[in-house]
């Protein structure tokens, strides 16, 4: 992909997402105007689908919607609320961790930077990102299995993994999409550029696009 056409790229990309669900995450972050719920939303969502995302979410905040009430719950409280999440149980406790963090070190509140939310214990560089984008509204670019994929199978990037796709976005994409890639490309990953076999044959970007990787297609 040329980065000439990466601004048509994007407008194309706004007016496609309009048709699909939006990632459950950002679902929250809209209704609650929380940093608090995109951060436990999104550690609920990693390796999760997305609907059971929601609901997960949605049955824990009903419980409890603080860093300082959810550190007072139990942690089979939690598992019982999170369930079927993946890794419900790992999840459960490093939840309770978190919020038992954010009450003694920050003031229940969420801090605003990758590199302070990075010390949270199961916090990674996709989390982080995604709650200083969608959580903050500040620049950061959060980079999951659709963002690494997508932007490779454009040409746009060539990376091995997510961290070194991170580094060369934050390189070479203009700084006005940072905040929306991950959107974008999680609602257009999981309905047209899909992992195996995309529909480029409905894709609107299909000329753009170098197809890096596609061994088969619809």
């Amino acid at each position: 992909m040329d980065d000439g056409h990466i601004s048509k790229v994007f407008e194309v990309l706004h007016e496609e997402v309009k048709r699909f669900k939006v990632p459950a995450v950002t679902e929250i972050s809209r209704v609650s105007r929380d940093p608090f719920k995109v951060l436990v939303s999104c550690v609920l969502s990693l390796r999760t689908k997305d609907d059971v995302t929601g609901e997960a979410s949605r049955r824990l905040f009903k419980l409890a919607g603080s860093p300082r009430e959810i550190a007072a719950l139990p942690v089979r409280m939690i598992e019982k609320a999170i369930y079927p999440v993946g890794f419900y149980r790992n999840k459960a406790a490093s939840i309770k961790d978190i919020c038992k963090t954010l009450v003694e070190g920050y003031g229940s509140k969420v801090p605003d930077s990758i590199e302070e939310l990075l010390r949270l214990k199961g916090v990674g560089r996709k989390t982080a990102n995604l709650v200083v984008t969608i959580g903050y509204g500040k620049p950061g670019i959060c980079v999951d299995t659709h963002v690494h994929r997508i932007t490779n199978r454009w040409g746009y990037v060539s990376t091995p993994y997510p961290l070194r796709t991170e580094t060369a976005l934050r390189e070479k994409l203009p700084k006005r999409y940072w905040i929306v890639i991950n959107d974008l490309l999680v609602t257009f990953g999981q309905n047209i550029c899909k992992p195996v076999s995309p529909l480029c044959s409905r894709c609107r970007i299909a000329a753009y696009c170098g197809r890096v990787g596609v061994l088969r297609s619809r």
